[in-house]
């Protein structure tokens, strides 16, 4: 009676060696190179591939195993210099193959654990899509864009380098307490009320300090967002005037408040 037994399927010779290196719990740095051939060359032989692109992969390494076994057994003359050990390459492969090996299972763990996940699709509240801004920014700019106001801004910061002192300014300076944007917000609308505009590049130049000019042009950026204020260019390239737009809410108050009491408009 014949005994069935099946061999262990492995990758390649260099899937055989490393089982057969962790079978005998050898160091892999220190192989055996005698044991490993022969238990080697035992399971080469009861294959029973018939893919001779399969076989010969095997085969090369059992003639490779051979080779270093053979240089190994070979003796050493004493005045020769030491030469490098025969597994030195077999065992840069192996482990360069069992570095790969041990990284394609946990990208193969990961993948299992990723297909055990469910993701909800994107959903936006109707209270978000519904949302409108009240103020259109395009309709308060007219035409405007920020880099042209940007680069207004930067030819002001660059005239206030100018105007520092090389000698004096390391004399050392009276600082006084900045202004912070919200008060400035207030200071600008006021200073806006009852003129019919004022000049964008004047209301900077016009600020003591770096610091102020950069509050100043934050604030102008709030007040348009806000709607308070609105800008416009009569020419191209002209200069950008900036309008108050509290009084026309005010006026338009007022005429509102008229025609209620007299039951009349007045035009």
């Amino acid at each position: 009676m014949n005994i069935e037994y099946k061999l262990q399927v492995f990758e390649g010779p260099l899937d055989l060696l490393l089982h057969l290196i962790e079978k005998n719990k050898v160091d892999i740095y220190d192989i055996p190179i005698v044991i490993i051939t022969e238990q080697y060359l035992d399971y080469v032989g009861q294959m029973q591939e018939r893919n001779m692109d399969v076989m010969s992969e095997f085969l090369v390494m059992a003639a490779t195993l051979i080779q270093i076994k053979s240089k190994m057994l070979l003796p050493r003359e004493e005045k020769e210099e030491e030469e490098e050990d025969p597994r030195e390459e077999l065992v840069r492969r192996l482990l360069e193959y069992k570095m790969y090996k041990y990284a394609a299972l946990e990208l193969k763990d990961m993948e299992l654990d990723a297909s055990r996940n469910f993701y909800k699709k994107p959903t936006i509240p109707q209270q978000v899509t519904a949302y409108k801004e009240e103020i259109d920014p395009a309709e308060l700019v007219d035409g405007m864009t920020l880099a042209m106001l940007n680069d207004i801004f930067k030819s002001i910061m660059r005239r206030q380098v100018d105007k520092i002192d090389p000698i004096r300014s390391k004399f050392g300076t009276i600082e006084k307490e900045e202004i912070s944007i919200e008060d400035r917000m207030v200071q600008v609308r006021e200073e806006l009320r009852g003129l019919r505009g004022i000049n964008f590049r004047t209301l900077l130049e016009t600020q003591p300090t770096r610091m102020n000019i950069i509050i100043t042009f934050m604030s102008i950026l709030e007040l348009m967002k806000v709607g308070a204020i609105a800008i416009r260019q009569e020419e191209t390239f002209g200069e950008i005037m900036i309008d108050s737009l509290d009084e026309l809410e005010t006026g338009d108050e007022a005429a509102a408040t008229e025609e209620d009491i007299t039951g009349e408009k007045i035009v």
